[in-house]
This record gives C-alpha cells, structure tokens and sequence, in this order.
C-alpha cells in the first residue's frame, strides 16, 4: 500500500457513490445514539464524530438539540455533501477535513465517537499518533466510543484492507491511555442485505 493516496481514494468513493450505495450507510444510527444516552451526555457537551463523513449521526444529534458537534472527515466531498443535506442547520456544526491520523484539535471534547475510521489505520505509527491526539483531545471527563469491524467482520472495506480488533485485542490497544468501560458487538445490515460484525468499546481516559 506504499503510495496510497487515502484521501484521494475517499473523495472518489464519495464523489461516485450516494449516501445509500455504501456499506456503513444507517438511517438510525441506534447503536452510537444508545452510547449517547447511556453516559447521560448534556446536550451543550463537545462532541466529534470522526469519520463522519456524510453519516446521519449529526442529523439525530441536531434532532436532540445538541449545540456543540464537530464532524470529521479525510474527504471533502463528504463534508460538503452533509453540508448541503442539512441546509441552513449546517452553520450549527463545525466541519473538519483533516485525516484523523494527522488531526491537530484546537479544543477538548466531551464525546469522541468513532464509527468504522480507526479501523483504517493499519500503521502502528499512525494508530499510535490517533490514540495520542484522543487522549490529549478529551477531557478528563469525557467519554472515546470506538466501533471497528470484529474478528468475525470483513477484513477489507471499499478495496482497503482494514484492521479488525476484539474487545481484548482493543482493550489491549488502549490500555496505556484509556480503560474500558464496556464492549459489545453489534451485526450492521448493509444496504445489500449483508451483515458485517462490528465491536464497540466505550472508554474513559486513564487519571
């Protein structure tokens, strides 16, 4: 994969494909709406979703009247296709287009949600660098969901091959930073009727 260029790769995914012609496409996301709930996160906390993409999420969140969302994604294309998804209540949101192996936050968040963009770091240097950005980029308080493909999910995604984890081989991952709140694996129904396994972990940074 030397010369991959990951961000030209996924400014043509979402340049040639709609919001339902993709795998991780949900109209709900109720798995990362259910980690909300759980942790009781105030609706003026700082959220990120990273690699979100043009994913729904933000939609829900606005929907429950959060006021303080960021949205992260490598590709542009994604970002300006939420924008326009969402109209005039795509001011309320803050965008970033940055690869989130490299992102540089200027502020620290209370909610760090990451739904199938970890597991595209394949590097130790770049998964060392995310997990290094997190732990200085959440607050004392605050709460890192990370859900990636499982052992028994694909071991590759839009012709990139990923890396999958267990709740043991992440929890492992994280430890120097963060300890496990909890793990649970969820079956995500694709558009094209298939079913790709994928585990969430919640963690809280380590004092």
């Amino acid at each position: 994969m030397e010369n991959f260029d990951r961000k030209k790769h996924w400014e043509n995914i979402y340049q040639t494909k709609q919001l339902n012609e993709v795998s991780w496409y949900q109209p709900t996301p109720e798995t990362s709406l259910d980690f909300i709930k759980q942790y009781n996160v105030p609706t003026t906390a700082k959220i990120i979703d990273v690699g979100g993409g043009d994913s729904l999420l933000v939609d829900h969140l606005l929907d429950k009247g959060y006021q303080d969302i960021a949205v992260l994604d490598i590709s542009e294309a994604a970002i300006d296709r939420a924008k326009t998804r969402l109209g005039e209540r795509a001011e309320k949101v803050k965008w970033i287009v940055a690869d989130a192996a490299k992102f540089q936050p200027t502020e620290q968040y209370d909610f760090w949600h990451d739904r199938a963009a970890f597991h595209f770091l394949t590097d130790e240097q770049e998964i060392s660098n995310y997990l290094e950005t997190a732990q200085r980029s959440i607050k004392p308080t605050g709460v890192l969901i990370i859900g990636t493909f499982s052992e028994q999910g694909p071991n590759i995604c839009s012709g990139i091959k990923i890396k999958q984890y267990s709740e043991n081989s992440m929890t492992e991952r994280l430890k120097n930073f963060f300890e496990k709140i909890k793990c649970i694996t969820i079956d995500h129904k694709t558009p094209f009727d298939t079913i790709q396994n994928f585990v969430f972990c919640s963690f809280r940074k380590l004092s």
